[in-house]
């Protein structure tokens, strides 16, 4: 029979474990562990019956209280709706002038258009519309289809070349591809086009002012400035969608450009859209 040996200064027995002289004492578990282990597995016994717990194959057990996160979430949901509908409406019906006259209206639809720009815009045009190549830059003053809401919201309901019927559409030709130039034009008209920044001087007859005049001006214009609403871009600033360099220019003279931009109608309520189309406009000349 093993001896039982009791720790002289606690009184408890030892359980006969000895590490480089240290001894576990067999002592009880702590009255506070084992309160906490009924309270737990009474509140769990609860919780079981009042609150949804056990899997029924498509269901679950409901619980006397028939708490269901779903159904109050779908009514949060709910009550936030019913709480913007108001000012909703107004984002619908009001002109762009009334909303901007409204500071609280104007900064709803401010702080509701920033997280749409994100989600639906930012992918093409970058963050806060500093755009990229082959997009356009939405924080300058340079506008192709117009500068106003309304000019604005049309462009995002409608798309560009897009499959909406009365989508906004513009096509550069491809000069060089469908041989409507030969190459050494395309190489004198890129170069005429890359010194465009400083304006078309007049009574120009150089070889590339004459091909351009035949060839761009009835897009672009007879000033170079573009033509809006035709979708052909002012050629004699410093912004450039696709770039400015002679062997990108002479690219697309080759090649054409047929931007795209998809129709928003369908993604998008008439509600969101007008936001969207005040915080483009809003835009307009942040350089940040």
């Amino acid at each position: 029979m093993a001896k039982i040996e009791r720790d002289p200064v606690s009184g408890y027995t030892t359980t006969g474990h000895d590490w480089n002289g240290i001894k576990e004492l067999n002592t009880p578990i702590p009255r506070v562990v084992i309160i906490a282990i009924i309270v737990t597995h009474i509140a769990a016994l609860i919780g079981w019956i009042l609150l949804p717990t056990w899997p029924l194959g498509r269901t679950y057990t409901k619980g006397l209280l028939g708490v269901d996160q779903k159904t109050a979430v779908a009514k949060d949901i709910a009550a936030a709706s019913a709480e913007r509908a108001d000012w909703m409406a107004q984002m619908t019906n009001l002109e762009f002038d009334a909303i901007r006259a409204d500071p609280v209206l104007m900064t709803r639809a401010m702080e509701t258009a920033a997280p749409l720009f994100g989600q639906n815009c930012q992918a093409c045009h970058g963050e806060k519309g500093i755009g990229g190549p082959g997009f356009p830059r939405l924080s300058d003053n340079i506008w192709i289809w117009g500068d106003t809401a309304d000019d604005i919201a049309e462009t995002i309901t409608v798309g560009i070349n897009s499959t909406h019927p009365d989508s906004r559409a513009a096509q550069m030709p491809a000069f060089g591809r469908d041989e409507l130039l030969t190459r050494p034009e395309i190489t004198t008209l890129a170069a005429y086009v890359q010194t465009l920044s400083g304006g078309v001087v007049a009574d120009d007859t150089s070889d590339g002012a004459v091909l351009f005049q035949d060839n761009c001006a009835s897009c672009h214009g007879e000033d170079a400035r573009g033509v809006e609403g035709t979708g052909a871009p002012n050629l004699t600033d410093a912004d450039w969608i696709y770039g400015g360099d002679l062997a990108t220019i002479r690219q697309t003279l080759v090649n054409g450009r047929q931007g795209h931009m998809p129709t928003w109608e369908s993604r998008l309520t008439t509600a969101d859209i007008r936001m969207l189309a005040l915080y483009v406009e809003g835009l307009s000349g942040d350089t940040k």
